[in-house]
């Protein structure tokens, strides 16, 4: 499947990264959002990926042993109450346009494999952000109340991100859960050691959970949850 858009898309989205990174930084210093972030040592065995699903083939995927550095398991979670939709309906209308609750001035979500409109397992992406980088991913699997990339050659990362959403008795929850090294040295280095790319993403994925609330036209309970499990030891790729 071919994974690069035109000549005109890729200079207009290389066009928006300098004003994407003064976007990012500005909300990123006056967010208001209350959050509880916890960052904890975890280990291979309770926070390695998932199992890829059977007759998944491994052509081309960035699974997390070919990454560089530790790897984290990351989760943000969400809780609103009021929501008009229910789980399936919320994660069938972000499945159909992930662009419709992508933070639009960091990343983009253009689909260069498969049909518009729907999410399919074997469907790919390429989220275009505010930097010389692209983000290859490909849909693994795909349930009513969920769906789940993996990384492939060229990302930043090295490994599996699910977003799902439930119907708890107390409302409707949104999360996102991932499994990642960095893809190369300077991923590793960025995130790491700088921790540039490790505050872009959070403030990314904290702002796609928002957005999501507004699209289901909830009203946020409690505290938005941002976890970190990092583990030092040997990683599973999760086959």
């Amino acid at each position: 499947m071919a994974r690069h858009l035109g000549s005109y898309r890729r200079i207009a989205t290389a066009a928006r990264w300098p004003l994407g990174v003064a976007l990012t930084s500005w909300h990123y210093m006056w967010r208001t959002t209350p959050m509880r972030r916890r960052e904890v040592e975890g280990s291979g065995e309770r926070d390695g990926p998932p199992p890829l699903p059977e007759g998944i083939s491994t052509d081309e995927l960035q699974l997390p042993e070919a990454g560089v550095g530790p790897l984290f398991h990351r989760t943000y979670r969400l809780r609103m109450r009021h929501a008009q939709v229910s789980a399936e309906e919320i994660v069938r209308e972000i499945s159909a346009d992930l662009d419709r609750v992508a933070p639009s001035e960091l990343a983009t979500f253009n689909k260069v494999g498969g049909d518009k409109g729907e999410m399919r397992a074997g469907d790919e992406f390429v989220v275009r952000m505010p930097g010389p980088w692209d983000g290859p991913v490909r849909v693994i699997d795909v349930t009513p109340t969920s769906f789940r990339f993996v990384t492939l050659a060229g990302h930043l990362e090295a490994g599996q991100i699910e977003f799902r959403a439930a119907d708890e008795e107390d409302g409707l929850v949104f999360s996102i859960e991932s499994w990642a090294r960095s893809g190369d040295r300077l991923s590793n280095l960025l995130y790491g050691r700088l921790r540039m790319a490790k505050e872009v993403q959070l403030h990314m994925w904290t702002s796609f959970l928002e957005q999501v609330t507004e699209l289901a036209k909830g009203r946020r309970a409690g505290l938005l949850e941002s976890d970190t499990r990092r583990v030092d030891d040997e990683v599973s790729g999760g086959s």
